[in-house]
């Protein structure tokens, strides 16, 4: 059998198990919520336009609006000012072979659990590759914090001064880029920077860093207590729309089940 052959049966047979990495999205799932002076991320909306009735007596479907950096998403380098001049930096830009990929994740989940602010470090990320080797290069690298589990008002976790939430310290997002040469990094929060990653010099590193770098971000990611450390494969395709500089998508992990 050809290898896609040999893929395509050992997912049908469950050998190869397909994991959901994606929140469902409604219009409660809840948004990234900047200082009032800023421009504000839009809440997915859903308007019917029929339902098998006059409006459309054999079909039903729905009008759709939100921000790109909505729910389960994507983050392009031009999302971000350091990455505003990076060839093909939009989502209609990338390379498609970009989506699919090794994924490396770190269990970061008894921190976050006792720290709403805990952070991942140099340490951290040289602790665990002394028990599952080195980062690959072009590998994607995941934050499990468990902080999918958590709903509404308690994922965003918003205090008098800002949100509160795990999030990388700089100097380990500039070593994942530099040292390892990371495709791109994702989390389970609203986004790939810590809640309080405005008081980090720069601003925000994990969007800094990587998008500056051409690396990709993802957020608001579901499942990862599922995932194996490394062994995984990431397959995490944006929507195909001009010069994006993100999009909402379905992220799936392919693993491999011991007998």
């Amino acid at each position: 059998m050809t290898t896609l052959t040999t893929l395509a049966t050992a997912i049908a047979s469950g050998t190869v198990r397909v994991i959901d990495l994606t929140h469902t999205l409604d219009p409660d799932f809840p948004v990234m919520i900047l200082p009032p002076e800023f421009g504000q991320c839009a809440r997915f909306r859903m308007e019917e336009v029929s339902a098998y009735d006059e409006r459309g007596p054999a079909w039903k479907w729905h009008n759709l609006s939100m921000s790109e950096h909505t729910g389960t998403h994507f983050d392009a380098p031009s999302h971000w000012i350091s990455g505003r001049d990076i060839p093909n930096g939009a989502v209609d830009e990338i390379d498609v072979k970009n989506f699919i990929g090794p994924v490396c994740v770190i269990d970061c989940s008894q921190g976050a659990k006792s720290d709403d602010d805990f952070e991942l470090t140099v340490s951290i990320i040289q602790e665990w590759e002394a028990d599952h080797g080195q980062i690959p290069k072009d590998a994607w690298v995941l934050m499990r914090t468990d902080w999918s589990h958590k709903r509404g008002a308690e994922y965003l976790n918003m205090r008098e001064d800002g949100a509160h939430s795990p999030g990388p310290t700089p100097e380990a997002i500039q070593f994942l880029i530099d040292q390892r040469d990371i495709r791109g990094f994702g989390t389970e929060t609203v986004g790939t920077d810590a809640g309080q990653g405005s008081h980090y010099s720069p601003p925000y590193p994990a969007h800094f860093y990587l998008h500056g770098a051409g690396k990709f971000g993802l957020q608001c990611l579901n499942n990862l207590d599922q995932l194996p450390p490394v062994g995984a494969i990431l397959m995490a395709a944006p929507l195909k729309v001009k010069n994006g500089t993100g999009s909402p998508l379905r992220v799936l992990a392919l693993i491999e089940e011991t007998p």
